[in-house]
């Protein structure tokens, strides 16, 4: 019987166009994804080359104060970006992977980001993530919504019920084809995205295969609830169309509202603001309480003590130390408001299918916002292990022809933060299991209704 529907299915014009779409689409992404990863390894590739050539060159125009070499040179530190972020690119196109710093004032350079057309960001990327989740859905409905009830309109299906000893087991089968042949092309689409992008088979890679698998279950779920309903096709189409349109569009949008107002960040300006205003001021005071608050910060450097020329490097990065010490708070409480936005997006995922795949994707492909809030602790530290390694250097006047520049290379950052796989894996299942069984029920209670 499988084979025989099967085959039914198959030769259907609409279903062959619907696959050969969703496929060529598939194959857009995969084209998206590895331009995008070709884009992030060719300028890892020219930071590396520009860092080497700066710090040389900086070195050989200011031979006689290394302190005026740091204030131009600039270090690099790459957020590695893994083979599956091609599939789910997320927030890697606003936020850079790749953040150049001097050791000056840190919180003036931290959210700098690259130029991009505002236009493309708005309509972002046509990435795979965004095939699975918005398109995969659209074709679900269409092979679904009338799998019934088309049959029962036209009459067929009270001889289908009649020749049929297993009613039940029939409308399964119906749906499990549908499932089979949408899988097997996810299962492709996933297939060539390993050649592709050149993604390793590891764990991630698994979990992202099993939530688009869970995602897709989700789908058919949803589909074969509806189908229950034993309401008209055009009933079907329009109510799951509906749903389509719920999940994907209005609770995001109306969640990212209540976001924006629920956790504003005044903090943004005010950082930029308090930072800036804690170095400038310090031109026109007195040296001393700067240079006090500074041993404060670093008691290790008391024994360089206070300088009495017009102008020094010592209290100059004491003034630069000086406005990231004093926006301090402001800078903690917008990054306790990001932390606080990812955590209620991921709580709303729990209770959203369409929401919480598209976060889970997108931090298992390492592209999300806890990523880069990682990645900006990362560059935190990464600044601090800068400023105490060359502030003895610059105090103490160390000679520049003495420093080896060449050992300062680009450093990368590995997010190596744990991966909770029922976390990821067990609601979209639950979702799944919990539409279908409904389903199940209002089958089997109208069973002979139909």
């Amino acid at each position: 019987m499988l084979n025989l529907l099967f085959r039914s299915f198959i030769r259907s014009m609409g279903v062959k166009i619907g696959l050969g779409f969703l496929f060529l689409a598939g194959l857009v992404s995969l084209l998206i994804g590895r331009q995008f990863l070709d884009r992030q390894a060719r300028n890892s590739r020219d930071v590396i080359a520009a860092q080497r050539v700066d710090l040389e060159r900086h070195a050989r125009f200011h031979p006689d104060e290394i302190g005026l070499v740091l204030y131009y040179a600039q270090f690099a530190l790459v957020n590695q970006t893994p083979a599956l972020a091609g599939l789910s690119i997320g927030q890697r196109d606003v936020n850079p992977s790749i953040q150049r710093v001097t050791i000056r004032g840190l919180e003036a350079q931290k959210y700098d980001a690259d130029l991009n057309n505002p236009t493309n960001l708005l309509l972002g990327n046509i990435d795979f993530s965004f095939v699975l989740i918005y398109l995969f859905p659209l074709l679900i409905i269409a092979f679904t919504y009338s799998a019934i009830s088309e049959e029962r309109e036209n009459g067929t299906w009270r001889m289908v019920a009649v020749q049929s000893r297993n009613l039940l087991g029939f409308i399964a089968q119906l749906f499990l084809v549908r499932l089979a042949v949408v899988l097997s092309l996810l299962l492709v689409l996933l297939g060539l995205a390993v050649v592709v992008l050149g993604i390793p088979l590891d764990g991630p890679f698994f979990l992202f295969a099993g939530t688009s698998v869970g995602y897709v279950l989700v789908w058919f779920g949803l589909c074969f609830w509806v189908a229950s309903l034993h309401r008209p096709s055009g009933t079907n189409a329009v109510l799951l169309i509906t749903i389509w349109l719920v999940l994907l569009l209005i609770l995001p949008a109306g969640i990212n509202q209540y976001m924006l107002s629920r956790y504003p960040l005044p903090e943004a300006l005010a950082t930029t603001v308090k930072q800036r205003k804690g170095y400038h001021e310090k031109w026109d005071m007195p040296k001393e309480p700067t240079v006090a608050k500074f041993y404060a910060h670093y008691p290790q450097f008391r024994p360089f003590g206070i300088p009495n020329t017009t102008f020094n490097w010592l209290w100059y990065y004491a003034m630069q130390q000086m406005g990231d010490d004093e926006s301090a708070r402001e800078s903690g409480e917008l990054r306790q408001k990001l932390q606080q936005r990812e955590a209620v997006s991921h709580a709303f995922g729990l209770l959203i299918p369409s929401l919480h795949a598209q976060l889970q994707l997108n931090e298992l492909a390492q592209s999300g916002l806890g990523n880069q809030l990682r990645f900006l602790d990362e560059t935190t530290r990464f600044h601090e292990r800068l400023r105490l390694y060359f502030y003895p250097k610059i105090f103490s006047n160390y000679p520049v022809k003495a420093e080896r520049w060449d050992r300062h290379t680009v450093k990368t950052f590995s997010d190596c933060s744990p991966i909770r796989a029922g976390y990821v894996l067990l609601p979209p299942m639950l979702f799944g299991l919990l539409f279908g069984g409904l389903g199940w029920l209002n089958f089997r209670r109208n069973l002979y209704v139909l």
